[in-house]
């Protein structure tokens, strides 16, 4: 496995396993198979409900925890310096870990700056590794890259062939941020798999469509996450390094970028909206638990 070094020089897997849609019923087996795959770099998150079933399945495993690379990310309800921080160590509690390799801030929503710097404390006191946001655009990330002790060693943003985040990561670059994705395959929208620039291109290499957006990445230095249940797929989706796409083959599929969201701009009022009612929904779930 391919590693990247971030800005504090802990070394990251630039592949990972995401969880997000994964039920907490069948998040342990399917962490377990992407660990027989040979993922060792996992990715949950507090509104995802199934931290504990991944901490569940490392801790089963029988390989040592060092070996891993465990991420997950505070939930907006929970930002603000205190409940954050208690947060985190709830979410540590339910993993059944001692200490995350990495913890981001979900959204640029609501009191991050509180959030963010119980994660500064969090991470002087070794119970995290690395820290970071998700969702901030180049003005928001450059903000509090800027305005806080610590610059973010990671950022999670949607990263596809339709929204390649070019300028996103060059920002990134400039305050030594790392990129991540997440929705490496655009969650299959516009047909994603089945389109002919893609295709063709892992003809030359006997490889399928998926393979090309993971290498696609991999050749940018984007850390990429890939979801799937079935265990064939998760072979696939880490069998990237036995090939190089060519110079041509990077610049076709940058033809293919329209520069937007296939999900949401956060800059749009109506996204907050979104997220307010989201917030809801997931208190509600909580209060039912």
């Amino acid at each position: 496995m391919q590693n990247v070094k971030l800005n504090n020089g802990v070394e990251m897997p630039i592949l990972g396993f995401g969880v997000f849609q994964i039920p907490a019923e069948h998040t342990k087996q399917a962490v377990l198979d992407a660990i027989e795959a040979g993922y060792r770099h996992f990715d949950t998150a507090q509104a995802y409900f199934n931290e504990k079933e991944v901490g569940e399945a490392i801790l089963e495993s029988g390989i040592e925890r060092k070996e891993f690379f465990v991420t997950s990310k505070i939930w907006i309800d929970n930002y603000g310096y205190e409940k954050a921080r208690a947060s985190v160590l709830a979410s540590l509690e339910k993993m059944g870990l001692d200490y995350l390799d990495l913890m981001l801030l979900h959204q640029p929503f609501g009191d991050y700056y509180g959030a963010y710097r119980a994660l500064e404390d969090l991470y002087k006191e070794g119970k995290l590794r690395a820290i970071g946001v998700s969702n901030f655009y180049p003005d928001r990330l450059s903000d509090i890259a800027a305005f806080n002790e610590i610059v973010p060693q990671v950022n999670q943003v949607e990263t596809h062939p339709f929204n390649q985040q070019v300028a996103a990561q060059q920002n990134m670059i400039k305050n030594g941020v790392q990129i991540e994705s997440w929705a490496t395959f655009a969650e299959g929208k516009n047909d994603i798999f089945n389109n002919p620039t893609l295709v063709e291109i892992g003809k030359k290499y006997g490889k399928s469509s998926a393979q090309v957006m993971v290498r696609w990445q991999v050749q940018r230095g984007i850390v990429c996450l890939t979801k799937s249940s079935k265990l064939e797929r998760m072979k696939e989706n880490i069998n990237v390094f036995d090939f190089e796409l060519s110079d041509e083959d990077m610049k076709a599929v940058e033809q293919l970028d329209t520069k937007n969201s296939l999900f949401f701009n956060h800059q749009d009022p109506n996204t907050v909206d979104f997220f307010v009612d989201l917030v809801q929904q997931r208190r509600e779930r909580v209060r039912n638990n």
